[in-house]
């Protein structure tokens, strides 16, 4: 029987989204006839953590659903396991890159792929702690609905089971390694309050994010875009589209990769940065690999932590570090655009090795760029005044270690491809208990 990772990473309380995420792995189970491996990942503090074992524990049971809660303690004896009998050098320090003691987007993720390999799953298909359902007459609306019946299949069968393809037919031999759709709701909010406070500052910040060269009215069309998701319309019914999926168009709430992909190459375990964990996404787009886009977008809300006062500075930090990493990943990016279908392999496999060369390449870069960069989010973040104010105090304090983190953090990624092959043979070898 086919299995499937779906993985839940969190950090913070969230039963709903507990209950919420193993009505769709039922779902899953149900109407398609694959093993359902109900993965959570919880970085939680004890009391959380207690609250979410009572709700797991109370989960009904499912017959094809596999349900996996496991804390840091559990996560980490793994790991260390798998790590040691890869042979991997500094075993801590690669433990470390994927269970890092701070927030790490992509880490999390990673351990998400290593636990689906020794489940041998065929895929994985992440949610996140702050999403919920659209509903439609009623009842909730699963993306897993559309990544199971897409993912893995040849492109040429999948065109067939879709509103539309725009899929260049020379790709049709190939599987779908990519489905995704985005989110709906509430822009991000500390970027929304910005854009309301003064839109010129706006534009400015988050123009940081756009690649250098693009003509104008294309950098204007990426900041407009950026942080919105699908906007808010409601869903009414399933759009779906074979093609070559631009990272824009998707959120890594509403994502799904085949092994193929994660099993070749890691995403950054960068911490404290928003927007690392898309890495992957462009990997696919860029060597050509099929994939389905849909409109069954999550619905996303935010916590109360996140429009609390630590809340705010914990993710001006990962902003800043978002915008001090793209010119390193819009290096990387630049190369494999240019690579194009010569990143994968005979057997249509990415290339690792091809894509962490490129990804050490950007450690070269001038540092004085990033140094311009938080310069302008100074001067935007004290026009702003108020709690903006403070953030520019806050980053200014730490402002030659963001810029040596950042470009630390790229090497690392490089560390972590290097070893990731045999972390992903030996994880398979080493199945969970």
């Amino acid at each position: 029987m086919r299995r499937v990772c779906l993985t839940l990473p969190t950090h913070r309380a969230c039963p709903d989204t507990i209950r919420a995420v193993a009505e769709e792995a039922a779902h899953g189970a149900r109407h398609f006839g694959v093993e359902v491996h109900l993965l959570i990942l919880d970085s939680s503090e004890a009391p959380v953590l207690a609250e979410h074992r009572q709700v797991v524990a109370a989960l009904p049971r499912v017959p094809g659903v596999v349900v996996h809660h496991l804390d840091e303690t559990a996560q980490r004896a793994f790991l260390r396991g798998v790590i040691t009998r890869s042979g991997a050098a500094e075993p801590e320090r690669m433990l470390g890159l994927v269970l890092p003691s701070r927030v790490s987007y992509g880490a999390c993720t990673d351990r998400a792929f290593l636990f689906a390999e020794a489940l041998g799953c065929a895929s994985v298909h992440r949610r996140d702690s702050d999403s919920r359902y659209q509903r439609l007459d009623g009842e909730p609306v699963f993306p897993l609905h559309h990544e199971l019946t897409a993912l893995g299949r040849p492109a040429a069968e999948v065109a067939g089971l879709v509103s539309r393809s725009r899929l260049d037919p020379a790709y049709a031999h190939r599987p779908v390694a990519l489905v995704g759709g985005s989110f709906v709701g509430e822009m991000s909010v500390d970027v929304e309050e910005i854009r309301r406070l003064d839109p010129l500052v706006y534009e400015d910040v988050i123009g940081l994010s756009v690649p250098d060269g693009y003509p104008e009215i294309w950098r204007r069309n990426l900041i407009a875009e950026s942080f919105r998701g699908a906007g808010t319309a409601a869903y009414t019914g399933d759009l779906t589209t074979l093609t070559t999926v631009s990272p824009t168009r998707v959120d890594m709430c509403n994502i799904a990769l085949a092994r193929e992909v994660y099993g070749r190459v890691p995403l950054p375990p960068a911490t404290d940065t928003i927007g690392s964990d898309y890495f992957l996404l462009h990997l696919v787009h860029d060597a050509r690999l099929p994939g389905v886009l849909h409109n069954r977008h999550i619905v996303n809300f935010h916590t109360g932590e996140r429009r609390s006062d630590s809340g705010f500075l914990a993710y001006q930090l990962r902003f800043a570090k978002f915008l001090l990493a793209a010119p390193h990943l819009h290096s990387v990016y630049a190369g494999t655009t240019a690579a194009g279908e010569s990143l994968l392999d005979t057997g249509g496999g990415l290339r690792a090795a091809a894509v962490a060369d490129l990804v050490r390449e950007s450690t070269l870069l001038d540092p004085s760029e990033n140094a311009e960069r938080l310069d302008v989010v100074d001067r935007s973040y004290r026009k702003l005044g108020g709690r903006y104010a403070e953030a520019a105090d806050f980053l200014a304090a730490r402002r030659e270690r963001l810029i040596d983190e950042v470009r630390e953090d790229m090497a690392e990624f490089a560390l972590l491809i290097d070893a990731w092959e045999p972390l992903v043979h030996e994880a398979a070898a080493k199945g969970v208990a």
